[in-house]
């Protein structure tokens, strides 16, 4: 066994504790969350949680209502708004303060800042085109909806195909130690014997029988924390493990994000959403059921006819619309429940319930409206109602999804050289949520304040960098001033030519006037 505090693994002892081995030790803990998040998915999304005895011909259970549904879409859909705004960066790259001491003591400090934060700024603007064009908003969305449900959800970031992974509570176990950082993490992807590359094949075949493509063949991958500073992870399959899986990732961009919605002290998993209401969601699908029949029950109609009456049911039934049948009214009459009392004690507890889960689930939010790009006031405003609504779990999200993420996408696009490499240290990812989740908006506002307010006073006028003020209003809107503004050198050329130009008109007068002289003079 390794010397260090932390390791777990030493894949090198034949008597290690194989992944598949820590899998199960850890899957009775787990056992019970995926209980709950079971019960939760039955209330709203069944397809979301299913069992792990389902598979994709599973009939599932359909709920009694769909408010719980349209609950989960429109509280994932808000918090995906909210942590990743469209047309914007989720966040902020800054210099650090170290770097700004040094910067501070150099004669053009503030002009490379200036430059600094530009370069940052179109790497801010890399990074949301990658996502976008990667799908990873796609299955981030995926994982707000398993959060809200299940409380649990693994994101994997492949290092080299790119995009993003998720898996559901089901497909893994982990353990945090009692500050809540990941100690270990065991992932199971179910795969077909035929997927299976040929050097793993041997694996599963090895007794010489080989078998049929659909076998299932379950690989674990067992990350596990290293140091201080480093996680490390291996593959595994039938107790081997895979050759040339190890990998060794920094702590801060390990590509294995472990989320959580709410975070329970000395508890490895969270707690859902739907969780806290599942009392509520269970009631209203009863009453719902309870309603529905009832409703089936009275359009059920059945008359009555008097037997000793004169009007005859036969005549009745053949009767088109408009003939005359003999009898008398009092001879027919219709079932009646006389149950609508009752009905009405039923039908107010449902709206009640209706009324408190469509608050939780913010479906009576009328403020964002339904299109493609929405104004920085609206995602203010959802930004805020789901700090109110979440009861600030939403803040967790921005450190344990934003930030990880953010710090992960930096360091596969730095390996790829499609942004450059920064030095340790040098720049900090600042993520902007809840009433600040517009990051550089909110500094544009500052300076329209700090430019009203440097009106009133012409005197400080004069005291302002024009060229400084311009370039941190481009930052601030999210404009990449490449080519777009004149560089001091083209200022300065531009200045001489206009100086030789005056130069040139003010010669003009004096050199007609020596030319006018000449001819009088020599028709003199």
């Amino acid at each position: 066994m390794a010397d260090n505090k932390y390791s777990l693994v030493n894949l090198t002892d034949p008597q290690r504790e194989t992944a598949k081995a820590v899998y199960e030790r850890l899957k009775s803990t787990r056992d019970t969350y995926t209980k709950r998040a079971e019960d939760c998915a039955a209330m709203t999304i069944p397809s979301l949680f299913p069992k792990e005895s389902d598979s994709e011909s599973t009939d599932y259970m359909v709920p009694n209502q769909s408010l719980g549904a349209r609950g989960v879409n429109n509280l994932s859909s808000k918090l995906l708004l909210a942590l990743l705004p469209p047309n914007s960066p989720f966040f902020r790259l800054s210099i650090s303060d170290r770097v700004l001491a040094e910067l501070s003591q150099q004669e053009n400090g503030d002009k490379i800042k200036q430059e600094i934060d530009q370069a940052l700024l179109q790497i801010e603007q890399r990074i949301i085109k990658y996502i976008e064009s990667r799908q990873i908003r796609v299955t981030i969305k995926e994982a707000l909806n398993q959060l809200i449900v299940a409380g649990n959800c693994l994101l994997f970031l492949p290092p080299k195909e790119g995009g993003a992974k998720l898996y559901r509570l089901s497909s893994y176990v982990l353990q945090r130690d009692a500050l809540g950082e990941v100690i270990q993490i065991v992932a199971a992807d179910n795969l077909s014997f035929a997927t299976l590359p040929d050097n793993l094949k041997t694996l599963v075949a090895s007794d010489g029988n080989t078998p049929a493509p659909e076998t299932p063949c379950i690989v674990y991958t067992h990350i596990y924390r290293d140091s201080d500073t480093t996680y490390k992870s291996y593959q595994e399959l039938n107790g081997t493990v895979i050759q040339g899986s190890e990998q060794t990732y920094p702590k801060d961009k390990t590509p294995w994000i472990a989320l959580r919605l709410i975070k329970v002290d000395g508890e490895s998993y969270g707690r859902s959403f739907v969780e806290e209401y599942l009392g509520d969601l269970e009631n209203y699908d009863a009453h719902s059921e309870a309603l529905r029949n009832f409703a089936a029950i009275t359009s059920h109609i059945i008359f009555l006819v008097n037997p000793a009456g004169i009007t005859q049911p036969r005549l009745l039934s053949k009767a088109k619309s408009g003939d005359y049948v003999p009898g008398r009214p009092e001879d027919v009459q219709a079932i009646q429940l006389n149950k609508l009392n009752d009905l009405s004690v039923t039908k107010a507890y449902l709206d009640g319930l209706e009324q408190r889960l469509s608050y939780v689930f913010m479906l009576n939010s009328a403020v964002q409206r339904n299109a493609e790009r929405v104004t920085a006031e609206e995602i203010r405003y959802v930004a805020g109602e789901l700090e109110d609504t979440l009861g600030g779990t939403y803040s967790i999200l921005s450190q344990e999804l934003q930030l990880p993420l953010v710090r992960r996408l930096m360091a596969q696009l730095e390996t790829s050289g499609e942004i450059p490499t920064l030095p340790d240290g040098a720049v900090n990812p600042t993520i902007t949520t809840g009433l600040e989740a517009l990051g550089r908006g909110q500094d544009l506002n500052k300076l329209i304040m700090f430019k009203d307010f440097i009106a009133q006073i012409p005197e400080a006028s004069s005291m302002i960098k024009l060229d400084s003020l311009v370039l941190m209003v481009a930052t601030a809107l999210g404009l990449d001033t490449t080519g777009l503004i004149k560089t001091p050198q083209e200022i300065e050329e531009e200045r001489q030519q206009a100086m030789a130009m005056q130069m040139a008109q003010a010669a003009i007068p004096n050199a007609t006037k020596g030319v006018m002289d000449a001819a009088n003079n020599s028709q003199q």
